[in-house]
């Protein structure tokens, strides 16, 4: 089974996560360890159009979009699913850098 390493971008930590209620946090966490950290291709399901390469995990209301690198699966957006998509995810240039 392979072992996938889940970075955050930095302004998900920064702006994403400390506005989430601290039950949808601990939810987002949880689906976030049980399914990213070993089958990021199988549980997120690929976007389309202006947002093809990336993927969303859908955790009841809320939306993760994360981007598989190698064995890395970058986090760049976490938002309800309302919003998550009005606003692009960052981009991974600024992470990798």
């Amino acid at each position: 089974m392979t072992s996938f390493q889940v970075r955050y971008h930095p302004l998900v930590a920064e702006k994403d996560l400390p506005g989430l209620d601290p039950a949808v946090r601990k939810k987002i966490q949880r689906a976030v360890e049980r399914r990213l950290f070993t089958h990021p291709e199988k549980y997120g399901l690929p976007l389309r159009h202006t947002l093809k390469g990336l993927r969303k995990l859908r955790v009841g209301d809320w939306r993760v979009i994360y981007r598989i690198s190698g064995s890395e699966v970058w986090i760049l957006r976490i938002g309800h699913r309302q919003e998550v998509y009005r606003h692009p995810p960052r981009s991974l240039q600024t992470v990798m850098k």
